[in-house]
């Protein structure tokens, strides 16, 4: 398996992405190709003791750099030897199964669209995170990638989240419930109201495991292995749960530095606040899926460390292995509405 690594995507490039595809490669086995300015990829090894490139890593020479400030809708084209456009052409002609970057995540997802393409059926691609929950963990989709959704894009959302749940997660028969104000039929807003029951038939017919409506404290709690949203909605979602796991940090950490007995006490809990950290922790999981592209893409966090694309490598990994493009691909039918497209989509 090779996996294809934007090294200058990220606020810690390329010093993030070098390393951390490096450790992938000799954790995992993967091939690496890092895509970027060669000399600069040479140099961080260098300076980081790595003499030779290891076994399985190679680089592609891209001479732009796709920066925040760039219109992400067009800056792909705009620098069509960007490390990002780069990647992304590797992906699409075959010489990759799967991207990673940390960039821009407009860019990305319009190159991803524009330059791989979508499933043929997939109305919109859409960012899937794993969000920490009481039940290990569930698939946010979408959490804005699209801020205005038609139902169709949510029944479709609705699918590609199950089938990553079960095929990437493990989770069989995965919960998928309807992000909303209340657990009723006739809560939210027609948006809610009128995928509800399209999910509803969904899973009459057993192709998902509707559950029906989820309200944000329940899904947090680990109700359902699905939480299907708008990505605008679905992005308060998760800043919310960013911001609260945050603050909730700062406070343990203030309150266990008031005295000696608290300082005592943090000691005899250092196990379990380390283990509340990792299970906060974005690095952790690596990054976010982009489904309904025909080729794996894996979005990593901006600030992602070299432990964080490192499992962005891994996450992209499980991705090929699972299957799960092929397993959308095979159940499009099923997932779309007898309507005319929109502005010539598929």
């Amino acid at each position: 398996m090779k996996i294809i690594v934007d090294a200058m995507g990220g606020d810690n490039a390329p010093k993030a992405p070098v390393l951390g595809a490096i450790q992938a490669n000799q954790e995992y086995g993967v091939d690496i190709i890092l895509v970027g300015r060669g000399e600069e990829i040479l140099k961080v090894m260098e300076e980081s003791g790595i003499k030779d490139l290891p076994a399985g890593v190679e680089i592609a020479h891209a001479s732009e750099v796709v920066e925040m400030c760039d219109n992400p809708a067009t800056a792909f084209r705009e620098k069509k030897d960007s490390s990002l456009t780069q990647g992304l052409n590797l992906l699409k002609n075959g010489e990759g199964d799967a991207f990673v970057s940390a960039g821009s995540t407009g860019a990305l997802l319009a190159g991803a669209t524009l330059v791989v393409k979508r499933i043929k059926g997939i109305r919109r691609a859409a960012l899937a995170p794993v969000v920490p929950t009481g039940n290990g963990g569930a698939v946010l989709i979408d959490c804005g990638a699209n801020a205005e959704c038609p139902p169709e894009y949510l029944l479709q959302f609705a699918y590609m989240g199950s089938y990553y749940a079960e095929h990437v997660l493990g989770r069989p028969e995965p919960k998928v419930g309807l992000l909303n104000i209340g657990a009723e039929p006739s809560k939210g807003t027609s948006l809610q109201t009128t995928v509800y029951p399209m999910l509803e038939e969904a899973s009459k017919a057993g192709r998902i495991n509707f559950v029906g409506n989820v309200e944000a404290r329940e899904a947090v709690e680990g109700a359902v292995d699905v939480i299907v949203s708008d990505g605008y909605s679905g992005n308060i979602f998760l800043k919310t749960m960013e911001g609260t796991g945050l603050f909730l940090a700062r406070e343990m950490k203030r309150m266990f530095k008031k005295n000696l007995a608290t300082k005592l006490a943090a000691l005899l809990v250092s196990g379990g606040l380390k283990e509340f950290k990792k299970i906060m922790s974005s690095d952790e999981v690596g990054g976010t899926a982009l489904l309904g592209i025909s080729r794996p893409v894996i979005k990593a966090h901006g600030s992602s460390d070299a432990y964080a694309i490192k499992n962005a490598v891994r996450q992209a990994r499980q991705c090929v292995s699972s299957g799960i493009v092929d397993n959308i691909s095979a159940n499009v039918d099923v997932m779309r509405l007898e309507v005319p497209a929109v502005h010539g989509e598929e």
